[in-house]
């Protein structure tokens, strides 16, 4: 899970949903940092199993959050929307979440590389 410049998770928001980028390996984390021209810096990261971001992280967030796995990665990525089933129910929206994106929208179910729909 890459960290921000203040040591917090690194987010975006896409579709209304604000998601936390997390990714399986290194290299999945290096193909984002080059998607956002970013590929030069360091980057500072915190390992982090998939079931304690979603059991415990999640949960914790001031507002709903999901996550997004491999951002970047051509048809590989996944969105984890905050939607009972995925997140624990305290933490779900109640309004139905449509995260299915043309799969082929930068290779990233949706989510630009370049930081144009990102915020931090």
């Amino acid at each position: 899970m890459p960290l921000s410049a203040d040591g917090d998770p690194l987010t975006g928001e896409f579709g209304g949903i604000r998601w936390i980028y997390a990714f399986s390996d290194e290299p999945s984390l290096a193909r984002f940092a080059i998607a956002r021209g970013e590929g030069a810096r360091e980057w500072t990261y915190d390992r982090v199993l998939g079931a304690r971001l979603l059991d415990v992280a999640i949960p914790a967030m001031p507002v709903p959050y999901g996550v997004a796995l491999d951002v970047g990665t051509e048809g590989q990525g996944a969105l984890f929307p905050p939607v009972m089933g995925i997140v624990p129910d305290a933490a779900a929206l109640d309004a139905d979440v449509d995260v299915n994106v043309d799969a082929g929208t930068n290779g990233m179910n949706g989510i630009a590389p370049n930081g144009q729909e990102l915020t931090r």
